[in-house]
């Protein structure tokens, strides 16, 4: 250790207490590095639920940076005084040249703490859909989703913290895990209009997702109105129509988890095609 350390005051001119605190502090980070990667080995070989195994994950990583922190200021706590004097003098060109770093940072921690955003919501960055799969201190990550499609595209996006300022936010998940969809099927103008709209609401009854909504829905809007301000007079589906361009307009309106929204059309879809055919029906 004398060697090293004399070897390192001799080319970089620093104090000798400050060379033994850094070789220190890089020794204690390696040894918590190996802690981690032993912890994340045997958390993977056991924990098979893969809620469990990320939410343990990141509690091992979290536990082992508030050790090192502990451990940085016991080292480091005969120094701090000469740090903090020295850190005063260069403060406004640090801070000038990362202020954008900081900003991230503390935004980070209002995230943290308001939960404006939450691991598993599904969200709208400006133009950007996606579930939020992971919050850090400078970003968080979402996965983006195709809007039109409502499913992954498999791209992971990092999005700067500060952007929940600077961007509007949507989420769809904040007070309720579902939300209001809309179908519009467009038939010819002569069609049996009433017909129609009974095979829908038939179709949209008996699908086992949609028949279990209103039931949660109403469980979860009682829980919310402690904090919001927001009532529904129908739970279940129900479809408006209108005309338009020469052509009657059927919008089917039901509660759907965002997620689930593409499977489900494809199943209302193909029975529409099927029961239109047989009673006469035509789309436009």
């Amino acid at each position: 250790m004398e060697k090293i350390t004399s070897l390192f005051i001799n080319y970089f001119h620093i104090k000798n207490i400050y060379i033994i605190n850094i070789i220190y502090s890089l020794l204690f980070f390696l040894i918590l590095k190996i802690f981690r990667y032993i912890f994340d080995c045997i958390n993977l070989r056991f924990n098979k639920d893969e809620k469990n195994l990320y939410i343990t994950t990141r509690r091992n990583k979290t536990v082992l940076r508030i050790i090192y922190f502990f451990i940085i200021f016991f080292i480091w706590k005969e120094e701090i005084r000469d740090i903090i004097t020295f850190i005063s003098f260069v403060s406004a060109a640090i801070t000038l040249a990362i202020r954008d770093i900081i900003y991230n940072y503390f935004c980070g921690i209002y995230i943290k703490f308001i939960k404006p955003i939450k691991i598993e919501d599904r969200i709208q960055v400006g133009n950007i859909i996606g579930d939020v799969i992971n919050t850090r201190s400078l970003f968080f990550e979402i996965l983006e989703v195709n809007p039109n499609t409502n499913q992954s595209t498999g791209k992971i996006i990092y999005v700067p913290n500060s952007q929940i300022f600077s961007e509007t936010i949507k989420n769809y998940n904040t007070a309720f895990k579902y939300i209001w969809h809309e179908l519009e099927i467009n038939i010819t103008i002569d069609s049996n209009v009433d017909l129609a709209k009974e095979i829908i609401l038939n179709i949209l009854n008996s699908n086992e997702t949609i028949n279990e909504i209103p039931k949660k829905m109403q469980r979860e809007i009682k829980k919310s109105h402690a904090e919001y301000r927001i009532y529904f007079n129908k739970l279940t589906p129900i479809v408006y129509t209108s005309i338009n361009d020469n052509k009657i307009v059927l919008s089917a309106r039901f509660l759907m988890h965002p997620k689930k929204i593409r499977i489900v059309e494809s199943e209302i879809y193909e029975k529409l095609i099927s029961e239109f055919k047989k009673n006469n029906i035509n789309f436009t």
